[in-house]
């Protein structure tokens, strides 16, 4: 990704090993997570990937010892091996334990602050 297009990333995004498990109705694939931001996931696209886009899917992501983020997503991207996510709702627990994962991860509070504010513009 160029410079310009990094700049102009409104949520910055976390590199993350978490075991993700991204279901849509009775289907479920287990996903490697790539990046997660407050905005949503990018995950390697599992082997065996029929997700329909037109429908919603759950994320669920384990951060270890019993935490866990759900997320209700969508999915905005398939590029070659990788599926990004943009997260459509979000309970209170989930994005608590994700705020506190981007705060650790980006060391900054300025940094989480604008991303906060980011998540409340259209």
């Amino acid at each position: 990704m160029s410079e310009t297009a990094n700049e102009r990333r409104r949520f910055h995004r976390i590199n993350f090993d978490a075991a993700t498990e991204i279901t849509q109705g009775a289907n479920r694939w287990a996903a490697a997570l790539h990046d997660i931001s407050l905005k949503g996931i990018l995950v390697i696209r599992p082997a065996d990937w029929d997700g329909d886009p037109a429908r919603l899917f759950d994320a669920r992501i384990s951060l270890g010892a019993g935490i866990e983020v759900q997320m209700e997503v969508e999915l905005t991207r398939a590029e070659g091996d990788q599926l990004g996510f943009v997260c459509r709702h979000i309970d209170l627990d989930s994005i608590s334990h994700l705020r506190r994962l981007v705060e650790l991860n980006l060391g900054d509070e300025e940094l989480l602050e604008r991303d906060l504010t980011a998540l409340g513009e259209p």
